[in-house]
């Protein structure tokens, strides 16, 4: 069974949780034991000096400078000692030099196996203050903890004597209780605290991994096919930022769709309408339909689609470099204006046909530009192919090249039915038609433009377009002057036409 992201972070985050509590169970108990002991300690120390003071009082003189404490005066400090013992459960020990018990006093509830304590505790306690967990030599079954003080007494004629010890002793079944009783509440509150963090943790993870879930459930119908699902976006952090980079790459994802729909769907239009001409006219001259006397008419015609079918392929090639990163620029200083001329004179024909005025040329004079000749000289020819396909009958192209002084400015307007408002700024995307009828243009694909803004920003410039409809379209670009470099001249200028002089600069200001 697969473990979703969702147990997985709930069982890491409960697993912290508890480990967290027993860390903290494992330092509550050291500095409960270390407080217990320190308070323990504190108190049977100040009950020891107070009996170990009383007991001091109660000396009696047997000889000259030896003073002891008798059983009678024993027996007369039992009920104070008595007192003390139950008030802080402990057991008290009055013991001479020897270790021989002379009173004591149980508080603590067990009951010691022998009345003596050994003399080496006694030594211990007499001429240092004794504390640590001892079973008292086998006094007691199981270690205690005990503090043993000294009695002294100071005669009024001599120094300090000792003639005794006073030992205070507790079990740790006090403290074991203390112990339980901490355990049982911090237990309680532990179960407590998880089961409210465990509900908190599984809400949050629960939110947390929704809108992963979401976008899983959407990328399943992008596979198949269905771009209209989205993503809500629950907030700005970055599970909000996925959701809205998500739902951008589905709008792209749609619009890349609905363009490799159209994209296929042009294709096949543009391919089958020539080769279903050419296929016709070549079975119609085969079988003999077509006379011998029209054969070269029909032969022109599949000539032209041929053209069509090679500008179709080269245009495709244009878009496979680009979306690839293989459009390099070749960059050489070449004249322009015989670039220009050169991409004119492929259309001569169609515009002898339309009566079209070419303008802004008749001065034009030599103007050198850096940038890649091929790639300018194709921007060129699908701007005239533009305004050619696009000018009414008997109207005009106005062709204006404008020398800045760090950029040359190429105009290219023309008369005719323009382009509405609300398209001009579509115009330059993949795929886009003015003419969706086909009335018109019926051998574009809507790539030509989109590939002549792509060249011109490679160049490091940029091409705008302007209409007013029922006057006129313009195309404008300009190319970046990037310093002085050898001249270079396109193969294709003079080719196509032997016989054409080579036009001058025009400058424009």
């Amino acid at each position: 069974m697969q473990k979703s992201l969702f147990r997985k972070y709930l069982k890491i985050t409960s697993f912290t949780i508890l480990i967290s509590f027993f860390l903290l169970g494992l330092v509550m108990l050291a500095f409960s034991t270390s407080n217990w002991q320190e308070e323990k300690q504190a108190l049977l120390q100040r009950n020891a000096d107070s009996v170990s003071s009383i007991a001091a009082k109660s000396m009696i003189k047997v000889s000259d400078g030896e003073y002891v404490i008798t059983r009678e005066q024993g027996d007369k400090l039992q009920t104070f000692m008595s007192a003390f013992a139950e008030n802080i459960d402990s057991d008290i020990f009055i013991t001479d030099l020897s270790g021989s018990v002379i009173a004591s006093a149980y508080g603590s509830g067990m009951q010691p196996a022998s009345q003596d304590i050994s003399q080496e505790l006694v030594s211990r306690a007499v001429n240092n203050q004794y504390i640590g967990q001892t079973t008292m030599d086998g006094m007691y079954p199981s270690p205690c903890y005990v503090v043993g003080v000294p009695i002294t007494y100071v005669p009024e004629e001599g120094d300090q004597i000792s003639v005794g010890a006073v030992f205070a002793s507790c079990n740790f079944r006090a403290f074991s209780d203390y112990r339980a009783n901490l355990m049982q509440m911090f237990l309680l509150a532990a179960v407590a605290s998880f089961m409210v963090s465990f509900c908190i943790v599984w809400l949050y993870s629960y939110s947390l991994v929704r809108p992963l879930r979401d976008m899983a459930s959407a990328a399943r119908s992008f596979g198949d096919g269905n771009f209209t699902r989205r993503v809500p976006v629950t907030g700005n952090d970055e599970i909000g930022q996925l959701a809205i980079a998500f739902n951008n790459m589905a709008s792209s994802l749609s619009t890349s769709e609905s363009v490799r729909r159209n994209f296929i769907a042009n294709v096949s239009h543009e391919l089958k309408t020539p080769m279903t001409t050419i296929a016709g006219f070549i079975d119609g001259i085969l079988d003999g339909t077509i006379p011998p006397e029209k054969q070269r008419h029909y032969l022109q015609i599949v000539s032209d689609e041929v053209k069509r079918l090679s500008r179709l392929v080269r245009t495709m090639l244009d878009l496979s470099r680009i979306d690839s990163g293989e459009l390099h620029l070749r960059p050489a200083r070449f004249d322009i204006t015989q670039t220009i001329f050169s991409a004119l004179l492929s259309f001569e024909k169609p515009i002898e046909d339309k009566r079209l005025e070419i303008r802004g040329l008749e001065d034009a004079e030599s103007l050198f530009v850096d940038g890649d000749p091929d790639m300018i000289h194709q921007v060129m020819y699908n701007l005239i192919e533009n305004a050619v396909k696009f000018t009414n009958e008997g109207g005009y192209i106005h062709i204006a090249v404008t020398d800045c002084e760090d950029r040359t400015f190429v105009r290219v307007r023309n008369s005719g039915p323009g382009i509405p408002a609300d398209e001009v700024s579509l115009i330059f995307d993949r795929f886009y038609k003015t003419d969706k009828s086909r009335s018109k243009d019926k051998t574009g694909m809507g790539l030509g433009l989109y590939i002549v803004r792509t060249i011109i920003r490679l160049h490091g410039g940029e091409i705008t377009a302007s209409s007013v409809e029922n006057e006129y379209c313009q195309f404008e670009f300009w190319l970046p002057k990037l310093g002085e470099a050898q001249p270079a001249v396109p193969e294709t200028v003079g080719k196509d036409k032997p016989g054409k002089e080579k036009p001058g600069k025009d400058k424009k200001n």
